[in-house]
């Protein structure tokens, strides 16, 4: 294995508060995010940016804009060797087939524009599959690129160093998917020798952290996470193959808590990954120095081998798993109107595509729609009823009476630090007002008092800037139903926050 595996990949998620320090306002166009790209190389620090083809608009002269623009840097830092250029791919489950059609076409000229440049070839040679539930849909992707790369005609010159096969990231998005990964990649791998008469040199499996939390609640989250890691390096001991795990990490603790200020906490709990999402808050909601240097520590933290899962715990964790769900998703089916009533007003960060009709990107718990992770995490702030408490307390006091609470405590590590730092932005006031709106809310509020018997301590702000936050989410809750805008007030409170969502 001699290919750079990155420590930090850009993600353009849109969850950053404030305005970009490059840019005069808080909303990234797609016509901006070449130039984002290669300040995220040449300033930040960071070795692998990804461009973002699912359910959002894109530009698709990503290389000739790079390489023209940014020649000098390029030539010295050569994407594809140094410096990292990876497509997350529409999945053609949800997308229409033409929109993968057109990614390809779009790596394929990017090989062969990189050499008519002189440059490193080829630049783009990887893709991650969003929603990867099996190894057949992997081996389709690898097959379907194949196939457009051996397209022949005299106006579409091909030469023999042309790419002819692509490499596939599997991104994992629910908590069962998740701890049962392994089982996908035992079989891709059987499936790749067969067609292709060869095995991948490595592997990067890409385990979610925002869209399994939605679904499922925090705990159940993080416990699948660790499961998956400790297969994986038993995986790649019987297979003797090399993985390279990445995880899609946030600021907020509900969608992974990686911020460059718990850069060590962060490493500390996910010991195993090798890559770390470097979402859009992390990069321009906090001073660019602190960025810089969260950039430097996470390259050389994020080296460690995870924490053994045995067979015995697997088997405690599971069954955590479900029953922190299941104080959880109850919860969320009943209050969902609330929280879509909240994530429409949210400001946009981003040009994305519908969420319905011909490109379907809306989630669901239950027999609900949700918003997207970022916009269901957002309006549950803006309320200040952070979404890591639902569920959670009445599920540690389940764990506890079970005796499994040692279990819990030893695979999620920053559990109590992660209560803590969402229950700063905690509005009892208005978890109480929601309560006389819907009784759902009242499993919160025990979820509440059983998290505070656990810390030994009362949750709420503290700080100057926590207990702002506090008196704009109490505008915001009293304002939700007089059908006026709230974003000022939103947006105020995610600065505070630093996160949107």
């Amino acid at each position: 294995m001699t290919r750079k595996i990155s420590a930090t990949m850009i993600s353009q998620h849109p969850d950053h508060a404030g305005k970009p320090y490059w840019h005069t306002e808080e909303f990234i166009s797609t016509q901006h995010e070449t130039f984002e790209c290669y300040l995220s190389f040449s300033e930040l620090g960071v070795s692998e940016y990804k461009w973002d083809w699912e359910g959002k608009l894109v530009d698709e002269s990503v290389m000739e804009r790079l390489l023209s623009q940014y020649y000098e840097f390029f030539k010295t830092h050569p994407l594809g060797y140094d410096k990292f250029l990876t497509f997350r791919l529409p999945n053609p489950k949800v997308e229409t087939e033409f929109r993968i059609g057109r990614a390809f076409m779009g790596i394929l000229s990017a090989d062969m524009i990189a050499r008519q440049y002189g440059f490193y070839s080829p630049p783009l040679f990887e893709v991650i599959l969003p929603m990867t539930t099996s190894a057949k849909e992997m081996i389709a992707v690898q097959e379907a690129f194949r196939e457009i790369a051996s397209l022949k005609h005299q106006l579409y010159r091909m030469s023999d160093r042309n790419l002819r096969h692509i490499e596939l990231i599997p991104l994992f998005e629910d908590v069962d998917t998740i701890m049962n990964s392994d089982k996908i990649l035992y079989t891709y791998l059987k499936m790749h020798k067969q067609k292709f008469k060869f095995r991948p040199s490595y592997m990067r499996p890409y385990v979610a952290r925002s869209d399994p939390a939605l679904n499922a609640g925090l705990v159940p989250t993080v416990l699948a996470i660790k499961v998956a890691l400790s297969k994986y390096k038993e995986f790649s001991e019987k297979e003797d193959i090399a993985l390279y795990p990445i995880i899609g990490s946030a600021s907020l603790p509900f969608r992974g808590g990686l911020s460059p200020l718990t850069i060590e906490s962060f490493a500390n709990e996910y010991k195993g990954v090798r890559t770390a999402l470097i979402q859009s808050a992390f990069r321009y909601d906090y001073e660019k120095k602190d960025v810089i240097n969260g950039v430097k520590k996470l390259e050389k933290l994020l080296t460690q081998q995870p924490q053994p899962v045995s067979d015995k715990e697997e088997k405690e964790i599971r069954e955590m798993v479900v029953f922190f769900e299941e104080f959880y998703r109850p919860v969320i089916e009943e209050i969902a109107e609330q929280i879509n009533s909240i994530s429409v007003m949210l400001p946009r960060r981003r040009e994305r595509v519908q969420h319905i009709g011909l490109f379907g990107y809306s989630r669901g718990v239950g027999k609900v729609k949700l918003p997207r992770a970022i916009g269901f995490t957002a309006a549950l702030y803006s309320m200040g009823v952070p979404p890591e408490l639902i569920g959670t307390g009445r599920g540690i006091q389940k764990a506890k009476s079970l005796g499994l609470l040692s279990t819990l405590e030893k695979h999620y590590i920053n559990i109590k630090q992660d209560l803590q730092r969402a229950g700063r932005f905690l509005n009892k006031e208005n978890l109480g007002y929601l309560v006389k709106q819907n009784k759902a809310w009242s499993d919160v509020e025990n979820d509440v008092k059983e998290i505070e018997k656990y810390l030994g301590e009362s949750l709420g702000p503290k700080t100057k800037e926590e207990k702002l936050h506090k008196k704009k989410t109490t505008e915001i809750v009293k304002k939700i139903e007089m059908e006026v805008s709230l974003g000022k007030l939103i947006q105020e409170a995610a600065v505070l926050r630093k996160s949107l969502g």
